[in-house]
């Protein structure tokens, strides 16, 4: 289950209490104060990590309170420190401060850190009172309680490239394809619920993430459908790749579905209806009328974008839409493509889109799999 957005509460351990006592050595007659400190409490830490990509594991958990101090002891004995706690959030999340909404932190990078709630201070025994004129004192300070506080979480996916459209529009077709992410696929119609990513492995230890947003519909800014509320994970992509079905099956017309997404990217951020788009047309196995996918291809060039023609079923035109949006991030001047070494690109499973494909092809053939489409079959594609 995909959640990115969880409220929890975190405290800071209390700091341990001073202590009043004197020395009572058998051979020391005036021994004297010998009260030792209080130990501060532990800090509540949240720390992202690129092995999560959800904040499940913080709904059925939202209380994080750290270890307290101890109390100081006899014989000038300081207590021992709380322990700190870390709470492991994914990248690409940001904190807020559940009552005032103020952004506290936004942590992007593996490893990078937030005190969330910082632990109570220790207090003084009552040897730390001692003076020339205050010979016995007999008093301690107390700890101070930790910090406290409600915080609200927002996972915002970090990705290189973002596909948006229509529902059934191929996305998740097509990023099962060129990585190793495996969303729900199906030979009917369906909306996808969840936001996925995959890691395109385009060779000499470079990747591109890829997101896959779930479909949005005409009127998503105002809460239709599964609304806008998604498209916060594109957000931080560098480009967006557009895919349009230009078969017959959605009864719609390919260039209305085209303007009615960008409106809506528009009405949600302004900044993100400019971002650099690509436009995809999809499901050209199931292509029945070429007017539709000419009236697309003419209304990218009067916008100045890039046109890919596709079908990811069948892997043609695959190939040069991955090189493309390739080459459109290395130019792109504010782009890194990531380097993984060996180690991290097994554990994160990533295979090249050519082989995926094989895969693909091999499993279709031996199992009649529906990704499988004959070049006479004219039928609808997932």
């Amino acid at each position: 289950m995909f959640l990115d957005r969880v409220k929890i509460s975190v405290s800071g351990g209390h700091g341990g209490n001073g202590v009043t006592a004197f020395r009572r050595e058998k051979f020391v007659p005036r021994g004297g104060p010998s009260g030792g400190d209080g130990a501060r409490g532990g800090d509540v830490f949240i720390e992202a990590t690129e092995s999560l990509n959800t904040l499940l594991h913080l709904r059925y958990n939202p209380e994080h309170e750290a270890e307290r101090g101890r109390h100081g002891e006899g014989s000038n004995r300081s207590g021992k420190e709380g322990g700190d706690i870390v709470v492991r959030v994914p990248v690409g999340t940001l904190i807020y401060d559940a009552e005032t909404g103020d952004v506290l932190a936004d942590l992007t990078q593996d490893g990078e850190r937030f005190l969330a709630a910082k632990g109570g201070r220790g207090g003084f025994g009552n040897s730390h009172f001692t003076s020339s004129t205050n010979r016995a004192p007999r008093y301690h300070q107390q700890g101070s309680p930790g910090e406290e506080r409600e915080l609200q979480l927002e996972l915002k996916l970090i990705a290189d490239v973002g596909l948006v459209g229509y529902p059934n529009a191929g996305k998740s077709t097509l990023i099962s394809v060129i990585s190793a992410a495996r969303p729900k696929i199906a030979d009917y119609p369906f909306t996808t619920l969840e936001p996925n990513l995959g890691v395109v492995d385009i060779g000499d230890f470079r990747t591109i993430v890829v997101a896959d947003i779930p479909g949005l519909i005409e009127g998503a800014h105002e809460g239709a459908g599964l609304g806008d509320r998604f498209l916060r994970h594109v957000e931080r992509t560098k480009l967006l790749l557009h895919l349009v079905d230009v078969s017959s099956a959605s009864g719609r017309e390919t260039v209305d579905d085209y303007e009615k997404i960008n409106r809506e990217l528009a009405a949600y951020s302004a900044e993100l209806a400019e971002r650099p788009q690509i436009i995809v047309a999809t499901k050209m196995d199931a292509l029945d009328d070429e007017t539709r996918l000419e009236s697309l291809r003419e209304r990218a060039m009067q916008d100045g974008r890039e046109f890919y023609q596709i079908s990811a079923v069948t892997g043609n035109g695959v190939r040069e839409l991955v090189a493309g949006f390739a080459q459109a991030l290395n130019e792109m001047k504010d782009v890194t493509i990531n380097l993984q070494s060996d180690e991290e690109n097994a554990r994160r499973d990533v295979v090249s889109y050519e082989a995926h494909y094989a895969s693909h092809a091999a499993y279709d053939e031996g199992h009649g799999n529906h990704h499988k489409i004959e070049d006479d079959d004219v039928g609808g594609a997932t």
